[in-house]
């Protein structure tokens, strides 16, 4: 009998109430996968699988995972791909050598540390990094980030400042493994891309700020807030030297210019790239023919390639760990970001987690060669796509121009002028200010907007670290009000169409007259369910304009359209089991409407569906809809003949009041609605389930 009944079920009519009324046809709803029993054969355990993937894979998967480099060595083209990755690699190189002594500089270091760390890490990422793109090395946040935090601690001028700044490369290390290594990489979802954007331009105008020093002649107050800068530039200013002024701004000048050209025309992408050693080697030229006293220049670099060596400074690691976090975020946000937008770009798959292991992997091994955190870089990364790197060999030449800068070229860099290195850092964050970002949010989002300016103001006013915190709290607020107070729509009819949808979204949409339709747009669970309940009891006491059907001016039936609802937790079902008795208690009937397997099963499994009875279980609104009308269709009419009888029973028809014939009426309603659900009307005919018990 359930066979036959399964097979028809598609074009079954069930009769939605005895007296006759219009054939419904309904769909069943079937029982989802697992129903009845306690576990699932889909639901298996998640380190089964990962067994048994791990089991059915052979020595070159097995090499891939270790070694994402044999990925593209198993298919490097030697006559194309070579050409390629030499001409990236040096160019890259070329752009890397100033830059990687810039930051160093704005790190608060000597300008070796910023080679050191342009060359052992690039070795290392080309071997563990996922990226066939991505540029490792120094940049201009993490620098800031490293001289905001040690800064603090210790002076600059001091040997422990350079080994906590190596310390912290080997932190940000393990941090970056672990998280790669625990897939955790999905946490920085949870920042939103207004907080990143406000973040990146506040910082970017600090670091620009911080490096003015060198175009004034006079130092500056090293800070990561804007006011105690701009006070320490005010009181100074009776230092103003003018021969660095001048030299600085022309550099500025020529590498802005340099590299607007490289940008908007193709055939000169190259003078991007060579902006910076420009500089450098027109600055380092003036400096020796000229010899001006009030340029201040580099001066003596150690010739050489970094020494083996252990970090230490170990006994201050607790106080460098919220740093060592924030940089881990940034690099997260930073190199992934542009690792998957390249990897989209060049058409291949990029894993997030394993990136990360890879950045880690490259840090550790750069702390014991003195190389202080390095990540990816967005600036030259874009280069290095541009200028056709296809496979990590580019990072392993650009490594190779580092390691030739540091065994021969030493020498040479001692006359470079500390302004000249400014410029580089301030044309390379000035990309870092998206002003226009702002402008796009406050035109379309004026939340987004919001996250955007108090992060950008706080970190501003209070420094890096508040700055984030404040954004990400504000991230998280966001998210959790979202969360805890879903998007719920009433649904009409579409006017000769069997689809509901949002009657604010399409008003000519109709709805019945004692029928509420509900869309809930969100998974319902303890945070959201308080906020559910007093949404349905809202749409209870307050009718929505309802223009079809008969006027009995109460809402007898509550349809949940479940569809979106992906997940339902413990403290949901019980509030729908209390729900479910509230509505109950005044005459109100419960209908759900298309859930999916999951939400099915523990709706099943918890007992709700027995209690709001499995004939108002529906796949569609549409059958739910149509359902319900023949019940309130049905008990009205037998309502309107119990009110004639009780009034022509009168001994004077007349005198029975209208207000009295509106009461019988409505309690006819009430006994004979009531009635037909439970299967009993007054003609002592039998309803017909719309659905079996046994077919939920």
């Amino acid at each position: 009998m359930e066979r036959s009944y399964a097979s028809r079920s598609s074009g079954e009519l069930a009769n939605a109430a005895s007296g006759g009324g219009r054939p419904v046809r309904v769909i069943p709803l079937r029982h989802p996968p697992g129903f009845g029993s306690v576990s699932s054969s889909s639901s298996s355990p998640w380190w089964r699988a990962a067994v048994g993937r791990a089991r059915g894979m052979g020595p070159v998967e097995w090499a891939e995972a270790a070694l994402p480099c044999v990925a593209w060595m198993q298919k490097y083209r030697w006559k194309e791909d070579l050409r390629a990755d030499l001409a990236a690699g040096i160019t890259v190189g070329v752009m890397l050598v100033p830059q990687a002594m810039s930051y160093a500089k704005l790190a608060g270091l000597h300008p070796i540390y910023g080679l050191y760390t342009g060359f052992v890490p690039l070795f290392v990422y080309a071997i563990f990094g996922s990226s066939r793109q991505l540029a490792v090395g120094p940049v201009a946040l993490v620098s800031l980030l490293v001289s905001n935090v040690l800064g603090g601690i210790v002076n600059s001028s001091s040997e422990l400042y350079t080994e906590l700044a190596i310390l912290l490369a080997f932190m940000v290390g393990i941090l970056e493994c672990l998280m790669g290594l625990l897939r955790l990489g999905w946490l920085i979802r949870f920042i939103s891309h207004s907080v990143i954007s406000g973040f990146t331009t506040a910082s970017a105008i600090v670091i620009g700020l911080s490096q003015i020093k060198y175009f004034l002649g006079y130092n500056v107050t090293r800070s990561s807030k804007i006011i105690p800068l701009i006070e320490s530039i005010i009181a100074g200013a009776d230092q103003f030297s003018w021969p660095p002024f001048v030299m600085g701004s022309a550099f500025l000048a020529v590498l802005l210019i340099m590299k607007n050209l490289g940008k908007s025309n193709k055939r000169l992408h190259f003078l991007r790239a060579s902006g910076p050693l420009t500089a450098v080697v027109l600055g380092t030229i003036f400096v020796k023919i000229f010899h001006p006293p009030a340029i201040s220049v580099v001066g003596e670099i150690p010739q050489g390639l970094p020494k083996f060596s252990i970090p230490r400074g170990f006994e201050h690691v607790l106080s460098l760990t919220p740093t060592a976090v924030l940089i881990t975020g940034v690099a997260i946000l930073e190199s992934v970001g542009i690792a998957k937008a390249l990897a989209a770009k060049n058409g291949y798959e990029l894993d997030s987690n394993k990136e990360l292991f890879g950045l880690g992997i490259a840090n550790i091994c750069g702390s014991f060669f003195s190389a202080y955190p390095a990540t990816g870089s967005f600036s030259r990364s874009a280069v290095n796509h541009e200028s056709g790197a296809k496979t990590g060999l580019s990072g392993i030449i650009m490594g190779i121009i580092i390691g030739s800068a540091l065994l021969f070229m030493t020498p040479l860099f001692s006359d470079i002028p500390q302004c000249a290195l400014a410029a580089i850092v301030i044309s390379a964050v000035t990309g870092l200010v998206d002003y226009e970002e702002a402008i796009f949010l406050w035109g379309i989002d004026k939340k987004d907007f919001f996250l955007w300016a108090i992060t950008f103001i706080t970190t501003l006013v209070f420094g890096i670290e508040i700055g984030v915190l404040v954004g990400v709290g504000f991230s998280l607020a966001f998210v959790i009000h979202e969360s805890a107070n879903p998007h719920i729509a009433v649904l009409g009819r579409l006017p000769g169409t069997t689809v509901y949808r949002n009657m604010l979204q399409y008003p000519e949409a109709y709805t019945y007259n004692g029928i509420v339709v509900v869309r809930i747009d969100a998974p319902i669970y303890f945070a959201n369910i308080s906020y559910i309940k007093d949404r349905l009891r809202e749409y209870e006491l307050n009718l929505p304009n309802s223009n079809r059907g008969l006027d009995v001016g109460r809402v007898y039936f509550v349809i949940l359209e479940m569809s979106p609802v992906t997940y339902i937790d413990s403290s949901a079902v019980q509030a729908l089991k209390d729900l479910h008795q509230e509505y109950r208690a005044r005459h109100i009937q419960i209908a759900i409407a298309n859930p999916n397997q999951q939400v099915h099963l523990l709706l099943s499994r918890s007992g709700i569906l027995d209690l709001i009875g499995a004939a108002w279980c529906f796949v569609r609104v549409h059958d739910a809809v149509q359902v319900c009308l023949q019940h309130v269709q049905n008990a009205s009419s037998s309502a309107l003949k119990l009110a004639s009888q009780a009034s022509g029973d009168s001994a004077d028809s007349i005198s029975t009041s209208k207000e009295e014939q509106q009461r019988i009426k409505q309690d006819g309603f009430f006994k004979n609605l009531w009635k037909a659900k439970n299967g009993n009307a007054d003609s002592g005919a039998e309803v017909q389930p719309l659905l079996r018990q046994n077919l939920v």
